[in-house]
């Protein structure tokens, strides 16, 4: 029975979050940089293949580096008009180990048109180099938009960040990462993966095949570390976001299906604990089993996420759209 699985996954996430383990406020420092093999490592994924979409008249779109390594990339999409607009970052699901940054191209052509400045991130996938590295990665394309803000007509104190799946883990860690993100205003998920330990034990073999897929990738980006072994312990704290939440996070929004297999049981336990720290988090429900840019796409969703981003990030500057 899964809901059998389900407890089993909090009696085992409770042993790795009890009291005798290292606060959030302890973690590794973002800027910590990667380990030489895991550089070497990184080098053999193939170079990704540009974002190629029609780019709305007046908008400019910009391959940035942000890093070293080749999925070290984030597409700006922006307008020349000087005027500083709220920012969206986008980041790309794919089990840690897939994806990229095209396909989130019409996403992010919806938030440009609707007048904002759009960050269309890559980031280091999980045979690249384990965890950290990702939340790494997206904290480090935030830190580098913030620098250049005005050459991107960057709101630098306005920004969102919207993950999906996969990426809606890496959103949500870098929204709860030590006492909050400076300038952020807002998370969305879209079925994020909030609490890989839950992924891992939903993914025995009671679990369906894409539950099972799901244990195999969180492994992975634990660097194929079990979390029932002692020395896995503070990379799986690490990954697991609940654990992170705190007073200075933003407000989130997180969607899913009833009957995906990233259920919705992942955002309850971050709600919990956010609020608990005074932070406002929504969790919505939907009906039926689409995941990721799926349920995005399914009617309303996408216009919904649009108003409570709006109603977050503020105005607009009203001059060339």
């Amino acid at each position: 029975m899964r809901s059998a699985v389900t407890v089993g996954s909090l009696a085992l996430a409770a042993v790795l979050l009890s009291g005798s383990l290292v606060p959030a406020h302890a973690q590794p420092s973002p800027s910590a940089s990667p380990s030489a093999s895991a550089t070497a490592k990184a080098e053999r994924t193939p170079e990704p293949t540009a974002t190629m979409t029609e780019v709305p008249p007046g908008v400019a779109v910009r391959t940035v580096r942000y890093g070293r390594h080749v999925r070290q990339r984030m597409d700006v999409w922006y307008r020349e008009d000087g005027l500083a607009r709220p920012g969206v970052f986008v980041i790309h699901g794919g089990w840690w180990n897939s994806g990229d940054k095209r396909g989130m191209a019409s996403i992010v052509r919806a938030y440009v048109e609707q007048g904002y400045t759009v960050f269309n991130l890559n980031y280091r996938l999980s045979q690249d180099a384990p965890w950290p590295a990702q939340r790494y990665d997206t904290l480090s394309a935030i830190q580098t938009a913030r620098r250049y803000a005005k050459l991107f007509g960057f709101d630098r104190n306005r920004y969102a960040i919207i993950g999906f799946s996969a990426g809606g883990h890496l959103a949500a860690a870098a929204g709860t990462y030590r006492n909050g993100q400076p300038g952020l205003k807002a998370v969305v998920g879209v079925s994020p993966v909030i609490s890989p330990m839950t992924a891992f034990v939903d993914g025995d073999e009671g679990g369906t095949a894409a539950q099972q897929r799901l244990r195999r990738a969180a492994v992975a980006l634990a660097g194929n570390c079990l979390p029932t072994r002692l020395r896995c312990e503070k990379v799986w704290r690490s990954m697991e976001v609940p654990w992170h939440a705190g007073p200075g996070d933003a407000p989130m929004l997180t969607l899913h299906s009833q009957d995906e297999f990233v259920p919705p049981y992942h955002s309850r336990l971050l709600k919990e604990q956010l609020n608990k720290a005074g932070v406002p988090m929504t969790v919505r429900v939907l009906p039926g089993s689409a995941h990721s840019t799926a349920l995005y796409r399914q009617p309303g969703v996408a216009e919904g996420i649009q108003a409570w981003l709006a109603a977050r990030l503020g105005p607009l500057p009203s001059a060339g759209l």
